[in-house]
């Protein structure tokens, strides 16, 4: 990955979102904006937030987190630590 956040920073590839329900194909408007994704880079964190998010890593996050990049045709979300509301342990 050429992308490495900053100080309390991840870069998160988000699930993709669902293309068919029963069915029915949902246009890409009426999609819904997954809420979970992958870790691809995590930051070294700051003196005051130490990082505890690691590469790989499912996370969920707030609906309206994270600022939305787009690198290699894939899309990512790149948001501060604190933002993750969750780690998914499987």
């Amino acid at each position: 990955m050429n992308i490495k956040p900053l100080a309390d920073r991840v870069l998160i590839l988000p699930a993709s979102a669902e293309e068919k329900i029963g069915g029915i194909i949902i246009p890409d408007t009426a999609k819904e904006k997954p809420l979970h994704g992958t870790v691809v880079a995590a930051g070294n964190g700051t003196k005051e937030e130490e990082m505890i998010l690691k590469e790989g890593d499912e996370v969920l996050y707030g609906k309206y987190s994270g600022s939305e990049l787009e690198h290699d045709g894939k899309k990512y979300l790149i948001m501060k630590q604190s933002d993750v509301l969750a780690v998914i342990n499987k």
